[in-house]
């Protein structure tokens, strides 16, 4: 009896083994090269990367296929890679990340017909594209296929090893055309997917701008995939071009406005690199105030005036009309240039509008704040010719202090013909004749001439208890100096 039950189980466990080997087997029957498989990484050797298939074979790839551009190992034990069958067998199961080594036109057939990876390695460029060696067969790649982008320099490809799609298989293999644009293509087809479901509005990611445009910059998010920051939201500070804020091949810290997909089935992507700082108008109130006066950086010129940073992020603008009481600007370029430091006097802060008011001429003074002080009725002084007019002579007498001499007071000059002759930046001896402060204006005449005398400007020098009654008071109307000279023209009448 105990015979008999060790020869049944032994019987058994023979059974059991039998079925094992024929499941097993069965798995393994069911790779074929060309397949592509997912597995994980069980085991890295000095040379070899071995991943479980799913059969009872183990499939082996070289580890030199999974060194990045540095060199480094890119896979570890427990991660999963998808790779192709280059061979299945009994003993071992070869697998790669595309076909590779020696083949005969029957393997790129089916390479081509299954849609599997090649490599091949770019040995010279030609007339409309690159000759490639696939298998140690000559395949055309046109320069078109050759990347996503448009290729600028065509022999930075040269010398290269890249995986290609065979896209055209003809004359049993005499005429072969492959694409890696296409294999691209396809990656970054899968990299959208990812984008698409881990990416919404309001996240916020790293770009990289790659062109500008006169409405914005385009900013890559990951290969195959960018998006547009428009000019207004590529700074808080007030810009007339995107090259003001950013270049090309900057990283770029921008948030998700909004996703789209278009007619044709392309992304629209709108972000925003301002929205991920802090508005510095959150704090203008605290940090500027109207009537101070500061240093700003000149960042942008208009023909209108300069835009001048105060305060990081915040360009407030100095007109044209307030850059210079001394100059005559007639563009803010004869006055600054991007990249000076000015002196400026904060006019108005508007918040609402995110507008801040500049001068620079109130920053320095009005040189006619102490006209009166400087110059008096009377006095000789010495001026330069600054240009001569209709109405007579613009003599310069200090800087942004300019008097006229009228026709009518050069014509009583003993000589006169020296006035009308005189040209900018001739030196003159003048006398001051008038002195309106309030207006500006300072009346010149020769020296030695006796000007007309000006009542009104003596009544306007006179005490107050001296000018008599003023205007609409119960006065007689003649007791005023107009009056006064009809009432004498009568009189002698």
């Amino acid at each position: 009896m105990a015979g008999s039950d060790d020869s049944r189980q032994m019987g058994a466990e023979e059974n059991f083994e039998a079925m094992l080997d024929a499941y097993t087997g069965s798995m393994g029957e069911t790779l074929k090269v060309g397949d592509r498989i997912k597995g994980t990484v069980i085991s890295i050797t000095a040379d070899s990367v071995f991943v479980d298939t799913g059969t009872k074979v183990d499939g082996v790839a070289e580890r030199s296929e999974f060194l990045d551009d540095n060199g480094e190992l890119s896979v570890k034990e427990g991660e999963e890679v998808e790779l192709y069958v280059m061979a299945a067998g009994a003993q071992e199961i070869r697998l790669s990340k595309a076909l590779a080594g020696v083949g005969g036109a029957a393997l790129l057939e089916d390479a081509y017909k299954t849609k599997l990876p090649v490599e091949g390695r770019v040995v010279a460029t030609r007339k409309g594209g690159y000759d490639v060696d696939v298998l140690k067969r000559r395949a055309f790649c046109p320069v078109s296929q050759i990347d996503t982008r448009f290729v600028e320099n065509a022999e930075e490809f040269v010398g290269k090893s890249f995986q290609f799609l065979i896209i055209k298989f003809e004359q049993h293999g005499r005429n072969v055309v492959v694409s890696r644009r296409a294999l691209l293509e396809l990656e970054q087809e899968a990299k959208r997917a990812e984008f698409m479901a881990q990416m919404q509005e309001g996240s916020v990611v790293d770009t990289k701008i790659v062109r500008l445009a006169p409405f914005g910059a385009f900013a890559e998010i990951m290969p195959g995939v960018e998006g547009l920051i428009h000019v207004s939201e590529l700074s808080w500070s007030r810009i007339g071009a995107p090259d003001e804020a950013v270049s090309e091949g900057d990283i770029v810290r921008a948030k998700i406005l909004s996703i789209e997909t278009d007619k044709k089935g392309q992304l629209r992507i709108s972000l925003s690199a301002r929205q991920v700082t802090e508005n510095p108008w959150a704090r203008v109130a605290d940090a500027l105030t109207e009537g101070e006066i500061r240093e700003g950086k000149v960042v942008r010129l208009t023909n209108f005036g300069a835009f001048v940073e105060v305060l990081p992020g915040i360009d407030g603008l100095v007109h044209v009309s307030e850059m210079s009481y001394t100059k005559r600007v007639h563009k803010p370029g004869d006055m600054v240039a991007v990249g000076d430091t000015v002196t400026v006097k904060v006019k108005g802060i508007d918040l609402a509008q995110q507008r801040v008011s500049l001068s620079m001429k109130e920053a320095e003074g009005d040189p006619w704040s102490g006209v009166v002080e400087q110059f008096s009725v009377g006095a000789t002084l010495e001026g330069k010719v600054e240009s001569r007019t209709e109405f007579g002579l613009f003599i310069a007498l200090a800087p942004g202090v300019t008097g006229l001499m009228p026709k009518s007071n050069m014509a009583k000059a003993p000589k006169a013909a020296n006035l009308d002759n005189a040209k900018p930046g001739d030196t003159l001896q003048v006398t001051v004749a008038q002195i309106r402060a309030q207006e500006r204006k300072i009346t010149l005449a020769p020296v030695g001439v006796e000007t007309a005398e000006d009542t009104s400007w003596k009544e306007y020098r006179k005490p107050r208890a001296e000018k008599g009654p003023v205007a609409g008071s119960d006065a007689p109307a003649f007791e005023n100096t107009l009056g006064a000279a009809l009432k004498n023209a009568l009189k002698n009448k």
